[in-house]
């Protein structure tokens, strides 16, 4: 079991109220008495979590340069929300974070100490289903993105913690199926969206039926409406096309995508098509949604690689987004309009993140939220 240590004197957040989140959404329709759901991102949350680099992760060559970029995540959540660090040595990343940020930031930190394999907390993370009853905390089977990395340690992260009792809910097993975070986007209202090429892909252990596997994801996640992309990817992605890589679900029936000007880059039309596919999509309730284009970062390169940044991987808190930035300053600010747009009444809070898509993933993958009512505090 791991050790943590919670932040003195911070009040325990309320539990869930479903009733209300329904009734906060602006639409008039039967799909508002919808009351067992994967939470959306934007539900009113109680923390993230963040499972720190360390040496002996595949960080080790660049452990400083990341570091960095963890201690700005880390200030951007603690000063709005409840942040919950993992790490083999939590005491290590307590002494660091005491020096570097102020005390409004320290005082919201949760300390958990357990074997980690790596940092990506977005596919190793619980999955909460909301609803009126206790929520339900669903620990799925995280593989390694198919086999490709070693994953043993950050897949016993999930159990450690509800066993440790930092997290209210109930504990699902469902270690027996394979899936990540990253690959789904749902809207809390029914809607869910992700990709042919990760889901169905044979390297995540299960047979290509997609109705079999659209009973088990609506009876698991309590979604009615699964929207599959069939076209969209990024060089130097390892995830087999995460959704959050490519599209997101947004409030008001919105969905903020990666689109390519270029004629002559290589992503130019794989997502094209992608774009043209979500034009089609509707929603629970049959109704069409809004798109946001996000531009796609000139191309960056470790050595002759190309890497798979994308302002797609963004992280919604509580009225703020926290967007990946890579010292593009038109992108950045282009990226930064776009998710006002779809995001109007929150803050954009830009992070460079150059040094996490050298391990080909970026701000979104690295975090993962609780909806309000779930971290013990």
């Amino acid at each position: 079991m791991g050790i943590f240590t919670l932040p003195p004197k911070m009040p325990r957040a309320d539990l869930l109220d479903v009733e209300s989140y329904l009734r906060s959404d602006s639409r008039q329709s039967p799909i508002r008495r919808f009351r067992r759901t994967l939470a959306a991102e934007w539900f009113p949350q109680s923390g993230v979590q963040l499972t720190w680099p360390h040496g002996d992760t595949d960080w080790a060559p660049m452990l400083q340069e990341v570091t960095e970029t963890y201690i700005r995540i880390a200030y951007e959540i603690a000063i709005r929300e409840i942040l919950l660090i993992v790490h083999p040595n939590a005491e290590d990343v307590k002494k660091l974070l005491e020096n570097r940020l102020p005390l409004r930031a320290t005082e919201n930190i949760i300390y958990f100490s357990c074997p980690t394999d790596d940092t990506w907390t977005r596919d190793h993370g619980f999955l909460t289903v909301i609803g009126t009853g206790e929520p339900e905390l669903l620990d799925f089977r995280f593989n390694g993105w198919g086999g490709k990395f070693s994953a043993d340690k950050d897949n016993a992260i999930n159990r450690s913690l509800f066993e440790a009792n930092l997290l209210h809910g109930q504990y699902v097993d469902c270690l027996d199926f394979e899936l990540e975070g990253g690959s789904i986007e749902t809207d809390g209202m029914g809607t869910l969206l992700t990709t042919r090429q990760c889901l169905l892909n044979p390297n995540r252990g299960r047979q290509q039926d997609v109705k079999i596997l659209e009973d088990y994801l609506s009876e698991k996640l309590g979604v009615t409406n699964i929207l599959w992309l069939e076209h969209g990817a990024l060089q130097g992605d390892d995830t087999d096309s995460h959704i959050d890589t490519l599209a997101r679900l947004c409030p008001g029936r919105r969905i903020a995508y990666v689109k390519c000007q270029d004629e002559a880059d290589e992503h130019y039309e794989e997502l094209r098509m992608m774009e043209e596919q979500l034009r089609t999509f509707t929603d629970a309730e049959g109704a069409p949604f809004e798109l946001i284009p996000l531009p796609l970062p000139t191309a960056i390169y470790d050595g002759n690689e190309r890497l798979p940044a994308t302002y797609a991987n963004y992280l919604v808190m509580n009225k703020a987004i926290l967007m990946p930035t890579y010292n593009q300053p038109e992108n950045d600010e282009k990226a930064r309009r776009a998710l006002l747009q779809a995001f109007p009444k929150y803050d954009i809070v830009g992070i460079d993140c150059c040094s996490l898509i050298r391990q080909h993933g970026s701000l979104h993958c690295s975090t993962m939220q609780y909806p309000k009512g779930i971290l013990r505090l």
